[in-house]
């Protein structure tokens, strides 16, 4: 699974360079994916609408064995 999520993950990656952030695994352990994010992402307000809305939400549609994903700092 956590090949699926770097996969899924480096489709997002340009859109949050562009912002001039990016997102990191840190680990995917039963079903939760923790990512970091970096850059302007690290210490945006929108931060936690950035990973529910956007990072979760597509990995739980790609990989269905995802339950939720964490942010780690």
């Amino acid at each position: 699974m956590e090949k699926e999520v770097r996969e899924t993950l480096d489709l997002i990656r340009p859109r949050l360079q562009a912002d001039g952030g990016d997102v990191e695994l840190v680990s995917v352990e039963d079903g939760v994916v923790k990512v970091r994010l970096t850059g302007a992402c690290g210490g945006c307000p929108m931060a936690t609408m950035t990973l529910k809305n956007g990072i979760e939400r597509l990995l739980k549609d790609r990989i269905p064995e995802v339950k939720a994903v964490e942010q780690v700092r």
